[in-house]
């Protein structure tokens, strides 16, 4: 992944404004024409404040009441002009408000179908993770703060244009006293943005830690261990020396700037003052008239005002553009599991079978090879098993087949058909799949938890009721409080706990619902007493349409039944046949469902 280079100019910001428009474009389009009236008003308002002003100073010299009604309509109109600021400023206060919702919530789709689409090497790469953790920092925030920098920097250029002409109209000096004492605080801006984007992205490793030991010290799954082994005094430390560690840097950062902002401050006084002092000046010699002074005070104060909002703005448009690029790292991040130009249909069922030919694996980032020379042919409607060590290369060929990788060198077809050459999503959905470490949908019912194996369709009560059978959860649903509609797990409220035996039942019910014409079950009972276990098994062996099925299972008495088993060593397969054929050859697979039977004798 290449990386962000934080000394090049940005080129995110049309990009930007794209999604803003896309997220909110009714919104956006009224910010604009607010934008254009609030940057007029300014002069408006200081016209006034001459007439004032000069009003006030030729009825001073004589005029009565006659000139005081005229001052006075001239204070209402004052009064008017900003009456009207205040509204604009509360409707842009509320559209501003708006368009941050839709952007952000625009920004989090992306965000999330990217994180739902992305490959699963993704996630099994630490420079990946450290990308996703970026974007999801800065995600949401900084295509807003873009437009409203831009915002910024129109609505003050249009005030700009209006009062510098006002100023340049008493005397040429003041542009360059104007521009003279703006640049110091916008240079210092833009040097504190690249600094801070460049340790940001240093320090994400060490954030992604500390986010690490935060869960584990607040997380259900860890919290029994950490209690057991009194781990917290251990966690709270080493997290306790990140944070230091990071909060020291941001400090020294933030240290470095409030001394150069200091120094851009003083710069800007000495500006101001220098040419308040030339301005009475000149009015004292008869040049200017009271009401000129005022106004050009007033003026000259917010003319710099204005510019350094101009220039803040270009320098926050550039600082988002920096963090932006942590976004787009991410939204831009190519697939290696991509969908064909033209893709093969899948049929709906298999005629024939599955083949892996030749197949050779090694991960992303890995020089060892996890799978070699894998050449297997599964016929349908038979039921499968693969066995051998932790690490032997079971379930990453499972992998392979729901092409959430493809192979380094090798074919899987199904029916003769390149799963390369099909849509990986219509793929998937030929294949239903508990894994090992299958997941606990707490928040959905258990109708729901069931359900999920074909959201894509609406739910067939009928079907569900009979695959939560297959499964063995349709007893202990039905006891649940709610039965099918209790909500599952803890974490939220009026949620019903279950045991992992429980959550594993529920699992296999949404394999079975799935009714895919391939099954895989991936130590599909290790959290079921040898009962439920048999049971399972009993279920599988009696569907009327039996599916193409997949088993993988360290206890080998489950596999006994499995029309073939393959035994895999060091990511080959070493051994094939039946249960008694293996038993007989006296190899790996004897040797290993003997092991296990000496436990029950």
């Amino acid at each position: 992944m290449p990386a962000v280079d934080s000394r090049r100019p940005p080129r995110h910001a049309g990009r930007a404004l794209r999604l803003v428009w896309e997220a909110s474009p009714a919104h956006t389009a009224a910010s604009l024409a607010i934008v254009v009236l609030q940057g007029l008003l300014p002069l408006a308002s200081l016209y006034v404040l001459k007439l004032i002003v000069d009003a006030v100073q030729a009825a001073a010299g004589g005029g009565g009441g006659a000139a005081f009604a005229g001052i006075a309509w001239l204070i209402a109109l004052a009064g008017g002009v900003v009456l009207l600021g205040n509204l604009l400023q509360s409707l842009s206060t509320w559209i501003t408000e708006a368009q941050a919702q839709d952007v952000t919530d625009h920004m989090q789709r992306l965000l999330q179908t990217k994180s739902t689409t992305v490959d699963l090497a993704f996630f099994e790469n630490s420079t990946y993770r450290d990308t996703l953790h970026r974007s999801q920092r800065e995600g949401a925030a900084r295509p807003i703060q873009i437009v409203r920098g831009l915002v910024e920097v129109t609505r003050s250029g249009i005030s700009l244009a209006a009062v510098g002409g006002l100023l340049l109209s008493f005397h040429w000096i003041v542009a360059p006293i104007l521009v003279a004492t703006a640049l110091p605080a916008v240079a210092v801006r833009l040097r504190y943005a690249r600094r801070l984007h460049a340790w940001q992205r240093d320090s994400t490793p060490a954030e992604r830690q500390a986010d690490y030991l935060g869960w584990l010290m607040s997380g259900e799954k860890s919290a029994r261990e950490v209690r057991l082994f009194d781990l917290g005094p251990l966690l709270r430390d080493r997290y306790r020396a990140l944070r230091r560690r990071l909060v020291s840097d941001k400090l020294h950062l933030v240290a470095w700037r409030a001394r150069a902002d200091l120094l851009a401050q003083a710069t800007n006084t000495v500006g101001v003052f220098g040419a308040f002092a030339f301005m009475a000046q000149r009015t004292v010699l008869g040049a200017m008239t009271l009401g000129d002074l005022v106004v050009f005070y007033t003026a000259f104060q917010r003319a710099q005002a204005y510019l350094q909002e101009i220039l803040q703005g270009t320098a926050t448009v550039y600082e988002n553009n920096l963090f932006l690029a942590n976004v787009f790292e991410f939204l831009d991040l190519p697939a290696a599991v991509g969908c064909p130009a033209r893709p093969v249909a899948v049929p709906a069922t298999l005629r024939e079978g599955i083949t892996f030919a030749g197949v050779h694996f090694t991960y992303p980032g890995s020089r060892r090879p996890v799978l070699e020379d894998i050449d297997l042919t599964i016929r349908r409607g038979e039921t499968v098993a693969l066995v051998g060590e932790n690490g032997s290369g079971k379930t990453t060929l499972i992998k392979l087949l729901c092409r959430f990788y493809d192979p380094t060198r090798g074919r899987i077809h199904l029916d003769g058909i390149d799963v390369r050459d099909v849509d990986p999503a219509q793929l998937r959905r030929q294949i239903s799949v508990i894994f090992q470490d299958y997941v606990w949908y707490h928040l959905f019912t258990a109708a729901e938890n069931i359900w999920l194996g074909r959201a894509d369709q609406p739910p067939d009560e009928p079907r569900l009721t009979d695959a939560a059978r297959r499964g063995g959860a349709d007893a202990f649903v039905r006891s649940l409080p709610l039965g099918y509609e209790t909500v599952m797990g803890r974490l939220f409220e009026n949620g019903e706990d279950l045991s992992v035996g429980q959550w594993q039942r529920l699992a296999l019910a949404r394999a079975f619902y799935r009714g895919a014409p391939i099954l895989i079950l991936d130590e599909p009972s290790s959290a079921l007493d040898p009962k439920a276990e048999a049971e399972v098994f009993d279920r599988l062996r009696q569907l009327g349409q039996r599916p193409t099925t997949i088993l993988i299972s360290h206890r080998l008495a489950n596999v006994r039944t499995a029309d073939r088993i393959h035994v895999l060593e060091r990511g080959r397969i070493v051994e094939s046949g039946t249960h008694d054929e293996l038993m007989q050859a006296g190899g790996t697979y004897r040797f290993l469902f003997e092991a296990q039977a000496r436990h029950y004798r």
